[in-house]
C-alpha cells in the first residue's frame, strides 16, 4: 500500500475515533442530566411530602422576570416589579384567598395570585416603597439619580402609572437608594443611598424638611423608622445612624460591632413599635455574625450568634435581613444562597456560639428546573400574619408561605 493510501486511513481512523468519542461523550452527557433531573424530581417529591405537615399553607406564582422587591400595599394585596435592564412590569397582586379562609379551605374557590393593578417601568426596579395612608408607591433604579411616584390604578383604571418624581440630595446615583416611608397627614418619605445624602421629602410640594448632617458618606444597607420621627440607619461598614426628623441635632452614632471574624458588610434591621425603647436592632456580618443590641445602647450587645449561613461572596444588596412585625424574637435572613431561614434570638446569649435555624424556606431550591441555582432575591414577612412570609427568587418565582414551628411539638 503506498503512503498516500496509508496516511488517507490513518485520517479516517482518526475521525472515526472522535466521531464515536463525540457520541460517547453526548450519550454520557444524556445519562448525567438524565439522573440530575431524576434527582431533582426526587428531591422535589420528596419536600412535597415533608411540606404538608411543615408549612400550614404554601402558594406559587411564577414571574415572567424575578424581583427584587416585594411590597404590601394592604394586608391582602403587594407589589412587585422587574429588576432587568430592560422595560419592566410593576404589579400589585392580590394573595391566593384561600390564605384568608379560617374554615373549609378546600372549598374556597380562589386559590392563586390575582393581577388587580399594573403597569411599566421603563428600566429595573431596585427598591419600591409604599406610602402609608396612599395609593402611592415611590420607586429607585439604582442608576438615575432621582426616584420615580406611581399610583396604582385611582379613578376606577386598573393601571398603575408614574405621577412625579423626588429630586435627591445628590445629583447622581450612588449605588441604590433606600427608601422609608411613613403615616403622615403629608405624605413623605425618607431616602438615600448614603449616609451624607439622607432627606426627608414631602412628596406633594417636593420640599426638603429635613437633612442628615454628618460628614461620612458610607453606603446605606438600611434606612427605616423606628417611630412616627425616630428613623435608623445602617451603613454597610456596620455603624448606625439614629437620629429624630423633628430637630437638627447631631445624630447618635454607634460603631460596628466587635467581630471575631473578616466581615467586609453587615446588615442591619430595627424591630418597630411606638416606644424607641422597646426596639431592638440586629446587624448581621458577611462572615454570618449575628448581633442583637438595644436601640437605647445600639454599642452593647445583648446577645451574638454564628448563623448556619453559606458566607460566599455576596454584595450590599444581595442579603436581606428582617424581624417579624408579629412574632416575637424571630428574625428572617435570607440572600446567602437559595433559602430563607428563620431564627429565634431568644435563645442566644451574650458569648458567641453557632446557632441553627428555627425554619428553612428551601422551596426555591427544590422546585427550581433551571440549570443555575435559584438565589432568593427578597422577603418580607405579612405584617399581621405571624408566621407567613413571602419570598422571591432568582429564577422569577415568588413564594407565600405559612410555616409551623415544629419546636413547639417538643
Amino acid at each position: 500500500m503506498s503512503d498516500f493510501f496509508i496516511k488517507i486511513h490513518e485520517l479516517f481512523s482518526e475521525k472515526s475515533t472522535r466521531w464515536r468519542t463525540s457520541e460517547e461523550e453526548e450519550t454520557r452527557e444524556e445519562t448525567r442530566e438524565e439522573t440530575r433531573e431524576e434527582t431533582r424530581e426526587e428531591t422535589l417529591d420528596d419536600w412535597f411530602i415533608e411540606s404538608l405537615t411543615t408549612y400550614k399553607d404554601l402558594h406559587v406564582y411564577q414571574l415572567e422576570r424575578p424581583t427584587q422587591v416585594l411590597e404590601w400595599t394592604s394586608g391582602k394585596t403587594v407589589c412587585v416589579a422587574g429588576c432587568i435592564a430592560s422595560k419592566n412590569e410593576i404589579l400589585e397582586l392580590r394573595l391566593p384567598l384561600k390564605l384568608f379562609a379560617d374554615e373549609n379551605k378546600g372549598l374556597c374557590a380562589e386559590r392563586d395570585f390575582k393581577v388587580v393593578h399594573g403597569g411599566f417601568a421603563e428600566g429595573p426596579v431596585r427598591c419600591l416603597r409604599h406610602v402609608p395612608g396612599t395609593r402611592c408607591v415611590v420607586t429607585s433604579d439604582g442608576l438615575s439619580a432621582d426616584l420615580e411616584v406611581w399610583e396604582l390604578g385611582g379613578d376606577g383604571s386598573d393601571v398603575i402609572r408614574r405621577t412625579g418624581s423626588v429630586k435627591r440630595r445628590s445629583s447622581v446615583s450612588e449605588g441604590r437608594c433606600r427608601i422609608a416611608a411613613r403615616l403622615c397627614s403629608q405624605p413623605q418619605i425618607l431616602h438615600g443611598a448614603r449616609s451624607s445624602d439622607i432627606q426627608l421629602t414631602e412628596l406633594t410640594s417636593g420640599q426638603t424638611l429635613y437633612q442628615l448632617e454628618t460628614d461620612a458618606a458610607d453606603p446605606l444597607s438600611s434606612l427605616q423608622f423606628v417611630n412616627d420621627s425616630v428613623f435608623l440607619a445602617g451603613c454597610s461598614q456596620g455603624n448606625i445612624y439614629v437620629a429624630d426628623t423633628r430637630t437638627s441635632s447631631a445624630p447618635q452614632i454607634s460603631p460596628p460591632p466587635a467581630s471575631s471574624g473578616k466581615s467586609a458588610l453587615w446588615w442591619t434591621d430595627a424591630s418597630g413599635g411606638p416606644d424607641p425603647s422597646s426596639c431592638r436592632v440586629i446587624r448581621l456580618s458577611s462572615s454570618g455574625e449575628a448581633v442583637v443590641s438595644d436601640l437605647r445602647n445600639p454599642g452593647g450587645a445583648v446577645s451574638r450568634a454564628r448563623l448556619d449561613v453559606q458566607t460566599r461572596r455576596s454584595s450590599l444588596d444581595d442579603v436581606r435581613l428582617s424581624w417579624a412585625p408579629a412574632l416575637d424574637d424571630c428574625v428572617a435572613v435570607s440572600g446567602f444562597g437559595g433559602t430563607v431561614q428563620i431564627y429565634n434570638t431568644c435563645v442566644w446569649r451574650t458569648e458567641l456560639q453557632e446557632v441553627q435555624p428555627l425554619f428553612e424556606h428551601r422551596g426555591h431550591v427544590v422546585s427550581n428546573r433551571q440549570s443555575d441555582v435559584a438565589l432568593v432575591t427578597y422577603h418580607v414577612w405579612h405584617p399581621e400574619r405571624p408566621r407567613t412570609l413571602l419570598s422571591a427568587a432568582s429564577d422569577g418565582s415568588v413564594h407565600l408561605w405559612d410555616w409551623v414551628d415544629r419546636s413547639a411539638w417538643d
